[in-house]
């Protein structure tokens, strides 16, 4: 499976590799040409521009001193011009009249004769025919005709043309041997990547837990600078750092997410390990002494019951917690009082509990828009808590106030207090601020992260007071519900 996703991702690399090779061959063929293009044209355009001023001053020459005899014009042959009397008909390309010509042409007949010179093929050096250029004008009151030969610097920029499509041809095959391994080096951290991905999804199947913990640790070994080392990402390759640091940062999310299910998981385990334990040893007390022993089997009764509910109540906050986490629960959001439902909490909890004083602080209704059992659920984890910590004849204070859109539901208590250094963790799973009274109270801390959860699935959240020896008060924040019409504003 390996070697054929290997081999997938060979061939995936290989066609982009190409692909992107082919591309920068044909926009570097593009620029050859459009380079050459322009070339020709420039050379072209300063062949004739020299052309007509050399022909300019033979003008002038010719009409100061007439036109020259037959014989002169035989030696002037030999040269690289001739001046002769009468208008010849020459061969090659008129040149437009509103091409721009030197002082005195402007009436003239001017002819460019390109020739034969053959620019291919590429390797034969030797350019055939002639190029000239030719001018019908008047001297002396006569026409005569002014021809020059420009077959040398036309040859020499011939061979110079040749010597130049050599090396472009050369240049073009290099570059496109020597893409290839710039490309496949470019492109060598995204395959790193993707065989890492591989690798990890893999990983994540079928795994042991011998293999699950090597996974963890290599998970631990991720971090932005160990990804560096392992994939060599340059600070001109901007787009590859920021997929890297987008990798990296769901590396940590994945490390985070296994660290907190394994602590959640060993949390758990020893939460229940607990209650099994005692309900073993009262087990084994009923099997040696209690079975004809009527106060031992009923303190083994009472303490397998009470280990039981502790039991059940650990599993259906971690039931729900786990429907909160695979996004599987139920939220019905609905209008209602926030007050209606603190006071039933209310009169719930001091039917319940005869030794400590609860008191209610609100005037006007405080409407929210949320899930009404939730709520509830949420406000009884903070009564609760306020009476775990709390002594005997303390007072538990609900307030329930809306101001500047926010719906705020107080508990206040007199207990103990939190220390700065537990406040930051006290709606962490499993996290209690005095592990020697986790027994006494009964607690799971477990109550505080559910709220979290609830808080944060209505868009809500916590503010927490704590003075420690003195008391705490927590705040649930929700967003508050607009009032009915009629209906007196809360204050």
């Amino acid at each position: 499976m390996a070697r054929k996703s290997s081999r997938q991702g060979g061939r995936f690399q290989s066609s982009i590799v190409a692909r992107l090779n082919i591309k920068l061959f044909f926009r570097l063929l593009g620029i050859y040409l459009m380079l050459d293009l322009l070339l020709v044209l420039l050379f072209c355009g300063g062949l004739v521009a020299w052309a007509e001023g050399q022909a300019a001053q033979l003008a002038e020459l010719a009409e100061e001193r007439g036109v020259p005899s037959a014989e002169a014009t035989e030696w002037m042959a030999a040269g690289s011009y001739t001046v002769s009397a009468g208008a010849e008909t020459p061969e090659g390309v008129k040149l437009p009249g509103w091409l721009p010509s030197p002082a005195g042409l402007e009436e003239d007949a001017r002819y460019f004769d390109p020739g034969t010179a053959d620019l291919l093929p590429l390797l034969t050096f030797a350019s055939g025919g002639s190029t000239s250029y030719t001018l019908i004008t008047q001297c002396q009151g006569q026409s005569c005709t002014i021809r020059l030969d420009l077959s040398r610097p036309a040859a020499i920029f011939v061979f110079t043309a040749r010597v130049l499509l050599v090396c472009q041809l050369v240049s073009l095959i290099f570059n496109l041997l020597k893409n290839a391994g710039t490309i496949r080096r470019t492109l060598r951290p995204i395959q790193e990547l993707a065989a890492a991905a591989v690798r990890l999804n893999q990983a994540a199947q079928g795994m042991s837990p011998e293999e699950l913990q090597a996974l963890a640790g290599k998970l631990d070994e991720i971090n932005a600078t160990h990804l560096d080392r392992r994939i060599s990402v340059t600070g001109t390759q901007k787009e590859l750092r920021d997929l890297a640091r987008a990798i990296n940062a769901m590396l940590d999310r994945i490390n985070a997410a296994y660290r907190s299910q394994m602590r959640f998981v060993s949390d758990a385990s020893h939460e229940l390990r607990t209650p099994i334990a005692v309900i073993q040893g009262y087990a084994n007390l009923l099997d040696r002494w209690g079975k004809d022993d009527p106060a031992t089997r009923q303190e083994a009764i009472d303490a397998i019951r009470q280990e039981a509910d502790s039991m059940k109540e650990l599993v259906e906050q971690l039931l729900f917690l786990a429907r909160g986490d695979n996004d599987s629960m139920q939220v019905s959001f609905e209008p209602f009082d926030l007050t209606e439902v603190a006071g039933e909490v209310l009169r719930e909890t001091q039917m319940i509990d005869q030794t400590h004083k609860f008191t209610a602080r609100w005037s006007l209704p405080v409407p929210v828009w949320a899930d009404l059992g939730l709520i509830k659920q949420a406000l009884r984890v903070l009564v609760d808590n306020a009476i775990k910590y709390t002594p005997e004849g303390g007072r538990v204070t609900i307030w329930a106030e809306g101001a500047d859109g926010l719906a705020r539901l107080s508990v206040e208590d007199e207990g103990q207090g939190i220390d700065r250094e537990s406040l930051p963790h006290i709606f962490d799973r499993f996290y209690r601020t005095d592990e020697s009274r986790a027994r006494q109270t009964g607690g799971t801390g477990l109550g505080l992260a559910i709220a979290k959860w609830i808080a944060d699935r209505h868009g809500g959240w916590f503010e927490v007071v704590s003075w420690p020896g003195v008391g705490t008060r927590i705040t649930l924040v929700l967003p508050l519900a607009p009032m009915e019409e009629g209906e007196p504003e809360a204050s």
